[in-house]
């Protein structure tokens, strides 16, 4: 275990913070005053500090500039009533960053490295936190090949970064989303499942021409037939047909393991829902829709949450919802945010206090 004497510490000496209202905050925008980093060299990890948040110094050769050996990681960090900090589910994360980490030839971060690290920029920087329903402290873990050599192949040297971004809600308001069927996500066999940052370079087309469209984000299909779903650009996706809930399953190895989508498939449950994760067609979720069976769409994950779809657009036919006539995403959403932020029982120890 990594002990808090072994993390070199550098603290500011004036707070960003003092200059900063927290009413408001776009997402991903602001970023708190200090960051871990470490690096992996000689086959070991070291230079591990928490220091002020500044820029990298980078050769223009760095191998993640030109060969794209990069995965991240998106965690939320809450305060209850009382004022105390907890992380949601970050275990879970550090065993997703590094299966991410093997499927793209990058070493395995320590547990202790990840973790200790994590709680303990996090305890630095806690007066970030907003103490606002719906708001939270996104932390991102990120790692990069640093090689400074032009060569396919994996990089011998690594950096692990941690940064802060005090946030409100990803999406503000329900989304427009467009069905894509002649640009692909992902693959079997890909790299879909991992966190890998080439997979949202790989996204912003499809998901410009979308927005040309007035929609908000894509709805990816299968690679094969464009006829199965798999998840949206930002959000793993859940469609109530009846009293089911369906979402995506994994086996192809297509889609992210959101650690949202798994809490969400558990409080479902607990909700008295049976829930299928599964192939999903398109031609089943536009007939139900055609019934009267679809009742509600909606995408998971730690930027987005709960967010509402209020339209679903494929070819030319549109799905449109009623979302304020909801009764299960928003039932959900509340019971995930009270369980953040210390109004609801959290009985399955997904929140870790700092």
């Amino acid at each position: 275990m990594i002990a808090a004497m072994d993390i070199s510490m550098t603290k500011i000496e004036r707070s960003k913070l003092q200059d900063l209202n927290l009413d408001n905050l776009p997402f991903g925008k602001y970023f708190t005053d200090h960051m871990l980093e470490a690096d992996f060299e000689n086959g070991e990890w070291k230079n591990i500090e928490i220091k002020p948040y500044q820029p990298l110094l980078l050769s223009p050769s760095t191998a993640a500039l030109h060969y794209g050996q990069a995965i991240f990681e998106g965690i939320k960090a809450y305060k209850d009533r009382e004022g105390n900090a907890f992380i949601f589910r970050p275990r879970d994360n550090f065993m997703r960053f590094n299966i991410s980490a093997e499927r793209m030839q990058m070493p395995v971060v320590p547990e202790e490295l990840f973790m200790e690290g994590m709680f303990q920029l996090v305890a630095l920087d806690r007066n970030w936190i907003p103490s606002k329903e719906d708001h939270s402290l996104y932390i991102r873990p990120f790692m990069f090949s640093s090689d400074e050599l032009i060569g396919v192949r994996p990089s011998d040297n690594y950096k692990f970064m941690i940064i802060l971004s005090p946030s409100g809600p990803y999406y503000s308001a329900p989304m427009r989303i467009y069905v894509e069927e002649q640009y692909v996500r992902a693959v079997p066999g890909g790299v879909g499942y991992a966190k890998a940052a080439g997979n949202y370079g790989a996204a912003m087309y499809a998901t410009a021409e979308a927005k040309k469209k007035g929609y908000d984000q894509v709805l990816w299909m299968d690679a094969f037939e464009h006829k199965y779903v798999q998840e949206c650009g930002t959000m793993n996706v859940f469609f109530i047909i009846g009293n089911t809930a369906i979402t995506p399953g994994l086996e192809q190895g297509t889609i992210l393991g959101g650690v949202t989508r798994q809490s969400v498939i558990t409080l479902l449950q607990e909700m008295g829902l049976k829930v299928e994760e599964r192939q999903l067609s398109i031609d089943e979720i536009t007939a139900a829709y055609k019934a009267g069976e679809l009742k509600e769409v909606f995408g998971t994950g730690t930027a987005a949450t709960i967010s509402p779809i209020k339209e679903l657009g494929y070819k030319d036919f549109s799905m449109k919802f009623d979302v304020d006539s909801w009764k299960t995403a928003p039932t959900i959403k509340k019971w995930l945010t009270d369980i953040r932020e210390g109004r609801a029982e959290d009985k399955h120890s997904w929140m870790q206090k700092v």
